[in-house]
């Protein structure tokens, strides 16, 4: 399929995307906030610069977009154009997410991946979501993922 716009058109369209404070991770953050938790966000000094981190609990949480992590769910797609480009960015996206996860947990924190699906899924009445991450965050396992 060709693309409906130019090149240039393109480059400014897909460099506008915000990487942080996303709709997203607003609605989570919140969210979490009414529950009472508090936390820190896009904390720079630890590996992949976690979206959330929750120090009262040692725990960290990524919120993923679906298309820019390569998730295998009915949001991602493999681009028409430029293939080559896409694969290599986001399977270094992916290796980068495994990377940082590994650190992290090798550190003692505990790691939470919520999916751009899961959001989009409950983003009326995101509370089955959190009540999920709350349940995750005062009980003993070390990773959480969250998708549709």
């Amino acid at each position: 399929m060709i693309d409906t716009v130019d090149a240039d058109t393109r480059s400014r369209m897909m460099s506008g995307i915000r990487s942080s404070n996303t709709k997203p991770e607003i609605l989570i953050r919140k969210a979490l906030h009414r529950r009472g938790f508090r936390y820190r966000i896009h904390v720079r000094a630890l590996p992949g610069h976690p979206d959330i981190v929750l120090p009262k609990f040692r725990a960290v949480v990524f919120i993923h977009g679906c298309f820019w992590h390569g998730h295998g769910c009915r949001l991602f797609k493999w681009p028409a154009t430029r293939p080559d480009f896409w694969r290599a960015k986001i399977e270094r996206n992916q290796l980068n997410d495994l990377k940082a996860v590994r650190a992290l947990r090798e550190h003692g924190w505990r790691v939470a991946v919520i999916w751009e699906c899961a959001i989009r899924h409950v983003a009326a009445a995101p509370e089955s979501l959190v009540d999920r991450l709350a349940c995750w965050l005062n009980d003993n396992n070390t990773f959480l993922e969250i998708s549709e």
